[in-house]
């Protein structure tokens, strides 16, 4: 099983658009807020692991 980290670098309106931290890349991927935690804001830190994702402290 594995793990991802991600920050969000932006949001605009229903989709965020996040970039992996635990290795080097500059893709974006875009997600579904509705899929991501309540709360978020850009910077925030995300880890995606079981098919969820979590704010990372």
């Amino acid at each position: 099983m594995e793990t991802w980290y991600y920050v969000v670098e932006s949001i605009d309106g229903d989709y965020a658009n996040l970039r992996r931290t635990d290795i080097e890349s500059s893709e974006l991927k875009l997600v579904a807020r509705a899929l991501l935690p309540e709360g978020i804001s850009e910077g925030t830190n995300l880890k995606y692991e079981l098919m969820q994702y979590s704010i990372v402290e």
